[in-house]
């Protein structure tokens, strides 16, 4: 991809892509998305590499801090995705992130930042409609693909 190494150069990231089954329909598949904390968009739970952690537990870290869920996540990302991140001066800084999926298992009661974002569960559908990056609603796509037998998808 045209720019890869720029963002490479200046931030990586990781993010959960934290989903389930549905409980009206076991081939249907739910995201969760959270609101970010300026603009209110949606989004995954996602932040900034950490050296202790292999990148796929950092991604299930940020699901348990920003979202609080915990499950089974991937070894190897899902996908990757770039975007520019605001800084609070207005400039943006060119990140790259890969999304590892997150089986969820567990929804909490409380978390760390539970009083500072909104969380929904929603259709892929409806997660793509409302994710305003074009490299996030993609992988979202990608994944049902993956998850969902083609014979669900048809009846769905």
């Amino acid at each position: 991809m045209p720019g890869e190494t720029l963002f490479r150069e200046h931030g990586r990231q990781v993010a959960a892509l934290c989903w389930r089954h549905s409980s009206k329909r076991s081939f249907q598949i739910e995201i969760l998305l959270i609101t970010s904390l300026n603009s209110r968009r949606w989004i995954l739970p996602k932040g900034w590499q950490e050296a202790e952690l292999s990148p796929g537990d950092n991604a299930a870290r940020e699901a348990f801090e920003e979202a609080g869920v915990t499950g089974k996540v991937s070894a190897r990302p899902v996908g990757t995705y770039h975007y520019l991140k605001e800084k609070k001066d207005g400039t943006g800084v060119p990140c790259s992130v890969d999304v590892y999926a997150l089986a969820v298992t567990k929804q909490l009661d409380d978390w760390p930042e539970k009083n500072v974002r909104e969380l929904a569960w929603m259709s892929v559908d409806q997660a793509v409609a409302q994710i305003s990056e074009p490299g996030v609603r993609q992988i979202l796509r990608t994944f049902r693909k993956q998850q969902v037998p083609a014979r669900a998808r048809r009846t769905a």
